[in-house]
């Protein structure tokens, strides 16, 4: 990366999204933590500042909302510069028996997981095309490859967003902008111990981790480090793609 350019990372200010902003930073990118808990956005901007790297906060941010979305990206443009590189990070789960998954949670489910993305992406993608240059990884799930039961509002929410993925990887191509997916595995983040201490994994973290070839859950800064490399100038070949990172849970 010969000059900074700046990069936005939804859902930053805990898990995967947290990891990614603090990757991203340190690779040299303006970093926009967006995220909906506006305390936890300027937390993970002060630890990136401490570290020396340049981050700012956005926080109160509802991705399901266009109208909060296009406005979060025009502060951006206004603060840091044209967005070149965005991290569709933020994301909802729930567990429901098919038969009990109601309006309210299916829509709720597909907004955030599906419609943020599509919002987020047509709001920064004319950035992308002036400069000929950009990169958007999109982090869905490895469930949308192999299913889930009890979760089919998120899980079908997770395979819109590889669908989508595929296409803007088509569209977007010549025009200097890669579009790739990252579903992670069995990824040890606050999401998943609620959903341990819920009782919904079937099984304890520990007990999926044996599971999995390499005997380990997976590290949101393992998710970083596949996102680093796809946001390089190295990575400009690479779009359209399903990178899977979980410890071979999925081959």
């Amino acid at each position: 990366m010969t000059e900074r350019k700046t990069a936005v990372v939804t859902g930053g200010g805990s898990g995967i999204g947290r990891a990614v902003a603090h990757r991203l930073a340190a690779d040299g990118f303006a970093v926009a933590v967006l995220d909906l808990n506006a305390d936890t956005a300027k937390q993970v901007v002060e630890e990136i500042t401490e570290a020396g790297n340049e981050a700012v906060a956005f926080g109160d941010v509802d991705v399901s909302d266009r109208g909060q979305v296009n406005a979060a990206i025009e502060s951006i443009r206004q603060t840091l510069g044209p967005v070149l590189v965005l991290v569709n990070n933020a994301g909802v789960t729930g567990f429901r028996e098919f038969l009990k998954i109601s309006d309210a949670s299916w829509n709720k489910t597909l907004a955030v997981n599906l419609s943020g993305p599509f919002y987020l992406s047509q709001a920064v993608l004319p950035d992308m095309i002036a400069a000929h240059w950009g990169r958007i990884v999109n982090i869905s799930s490895s469930s949308a490859q192999g299913g889930q039961q009890y979760m089919a509002h998120y899980v079908s929410s997770k395979a819109g967003l590889i669908g989508m993925t595929k296409s803007l990887a088509l569209e977007f191509g010549e025009h200097g902008v890669t579009v790739n997916t990252i579903p992670p595995g069995f990824v040890d983040t606050p999401m998943l111990r609620e959903s341990e201490r819920r009782g919904m994994l079937g099984g304890s973290v520990d007990i999926h981790a044996e599971r999995t070839p390499v005997r380990r859950p997976g590290k949101p800064e393992d998710i970083a480090a596949a996102t680093s490399f796809l946001c390089r100038e190295e990575a400009g070949y690479i779009t359209g793609q399903i990178i899977g990172v979980n410890g071979g849970r999925n081959t």
